[in-house]
């Protein structure tokens, strides 16, 4: 007797990145601040499956990301984009959104880069099983040059333990071993809004000199 298989095509083509609720805002116009701050807090929710490692940057998005909702909630009109929530600081003479916004896009920036280093490495065809050369170089050219000596030397003892691609890619399928490819085009499309945000908001506080407030 054969047995019937309740699931749907659809349903096997699942990722963690296609069961997050909201992706990054396009980024062709001003970011949308709640959807941008919720999808931030869908990259949590993906990096606390990838294990400890991530785990300074996770505790470092979420603080940034609360500072955030609480600048927007004093008024969701006035703030309803990034851009006009950090312009108004300025003329108020205050940072505070401006320096959580500055932090959270670094993080999101190593994130950005170290995803990228994972697509390029499959499309090469040579998929490294070992990250951490990723987690470093994603690292070095994003949150170190504006890390402290502690928080340089946490991040090496943290990068022994970046996991493996094949583990990282089973958590990414949801626990399966035969979506890899499904995978890899999802964190491609997800990448690709990402960083796209990413160089918006970092050419947005060149722009208005707040890179070094």
């Amino acid at each position: 007797m054969a047995v019937k298989n309740d699931t749907s095509p659809t349903e096997k083509l699942k990722t963690a990145f296609t069961v997050l609720s909201i992706h990054f805002p396009d980024a062709e116009e001003k970011l949308k601040t709640v959807e941008f701050l919720k999808a931030s807090s869908g990259i949590v929710i993906l990096l606390e499956q990838f294990g400890k490692v991530f785990s300074p940057v996770v505790n470092d998005i979420n603080g940034n990301i609360k500072k955030l909702w609480k600048k927007h909630d004093k008024d969701n009109q006035l703030y309803q984009n990034l851009e006009d929530m950090i312009l108004s600081e300025q003329v108020e003479d205050k940072t505070y959104a401006t320096n959580a916004l500055l932090w959270l896009r670094r993080a999101l920036h190593f994130l950005s880069i170290f995803f990228q280093c994972i697509i390029m490495d499959s499309e090469c065809g040579r998929m490294s099983q070992d990250l951490t050369p990723f987690f470093k170089k994603a690292y070095s050219e994003t949150l170190e040059p504006h890390h402290g000596w502690l928080g340089t030397q946490l991040f090496n003892v943290m990068s022994r333990f970046a996991p493996s691609r094949g583990h990282l890619f089973y958590t990414l399928a949801l626990d399966s071993h035969d979506k890899e490819d499904q995978v890899l085009q999802d964190m491609r499309q997800y990448h690709q809004r990402l960083s796209a945000c990413v160089i918006r908001l970092s050419e947005f506080y060149a722009e208005h000199q707040l890179e070094n407030l």
